[in-house]
């Protein structure tokens, strides 16, 4: 049995998606998929998306149960938005290099070494550090919320130093950038991909901005998961090379057919190395089991989500419309 999953047994020969389709039904659930979930996942969940738009989404929903295929602080946003909803998670384990990497002891201990300074933090966080931050940002809407703080105004941005590098060049403001990284988009190699241009001169290249600098200067598109997904359907070409998670792609073939999609390679000549390791934990057999089990169920302390939500509440007002539909837009070359 898997202990995490309440997974007991054999599920050969069960039908898994007819079985979680009957679950969903008497559970009056909203299954949520992000776009770098399996294709097999993305295709049973009710909504697939950018992990903040998925979350208002369910909120919006008369559900009593929100499963979320994706990583354990989209699926703890979801619950700080919807707290009298039952929220699970098909594995427990499916975390995040960008949240790994910032304590909220570390991060708490560095903003009091920086009073002056307020702290613009990226979606991809814990709980925790959402309720230590001032303004949580998603890579589309992270532009228009700097837009609207005073030049004067010291800024702490983490955890994901690439995002805010990215920033700190297109806008020129000048901010503390806590050095997180995620690991799926630190993989790609510039050496290959410029191999990989090579073979496909008339490409281009759209990139998220969770890259690193070498990657960012040879995109001719930076965006969120969403304004990729967007580019690739409007983009005059044919081809279009894609550096995120190469599960989008799945959505792009579906939305665009008639057009070729290369996921940017890695280190190693290929794309493989970049599909997250932590989104790739849930399966259908766990999602058959959360909805069957209500387990893994996530629970946050009341004192602790009305902490976490003011911060998401500063974003939504400054720029609530950019949720799910945001673009960074045209590459910013690095200095």
């Amino acid at each position: 049995m898997d202990a995490r999953n309440g997974i007991g047994g054999s599920l050969t020969g069960l039908d898994l998606r007819a079985e979680i389709d009957r679950l969903r039904k008497e559970r009056n659930a909203v299954i949520l998929a992000h776009y770098y979930q399996k294709p097999e996942i993305q295709d049973i969940a009710d909504f697939v998306g950018d992990s903040l738009d998925l979350s208002r989404k369910a909120a919006a929903t008369d559900a009593d149960v929100i499963a979320f295929c994706g990583v354990k602080f989209m699926a703890d946003t979801a619950k700080i938005l919807s707290p009298d909803k039952i929220v699970v998670l098909p594995d427990l384990a499916a975390g995040c290099s960008l949240e790994d990497s910032c304590p909220p002891d570390r991060f708490a201990a560095f903003r009091a070494e920086h009073p002056d300074h307020i702290a613009l933090t990226y979606i991809n966080c814990s709980t925790e550090v959402k309720a230590l931050s001032d303004v949580i940002v998603t890579s589309s809407s992270a532009e228009k919320i700097l837009a609207q703080i005073p030049a004067d105004q010291k800024i702490i941005f983490g955890p994901d130093k690439h995002l805010g590098g990215y920033l700190k060049r297109k806008t020129g403001r000048d901010m503390l950038l806590w050095p997180g990284v995620c690991i799926v988009h630190e993989a790609f190699s510039e050496t290959e991909l410029l191999k990989l241009k090579a073979q496909h001169p008339d490409a281009p290249v759209a990139a998220h901005p969770e890259c690193p600098p070498h990657v960012l200067d040879h995109a001719d598109y930076v965006g969120s998961t969403s304004g990729i997904l967007e580019f690739a359907k409007t983009f005059p070409g044919t081809t279009l090379i894609v550096a995120t998670e190469p599960h989008i792609i799945h959505q792009m073939e579906k939305a665009v057919p008639e057009k070729t999609f290369i996921g940017a390679p890695g280190a190693d000549g290929n794309c493989n190395c970049n599909i997250c390791p932590y989104m790739a934990l849930n399966t259908m057999e766990k999602l058959y089991g959360a909805l069957r089990d209500l387990e893994p169920r996530i629970e946050i302390e009341e004192g602790l989500r009305l902490r976490a939500k003011k911060s998401l509440d500063a974003m939504l007002e400054m720029a609530g419309a950019t949720v799910g539909q945001g673009d960074l837009g045209p590459a910013v070359k690095g200095d």
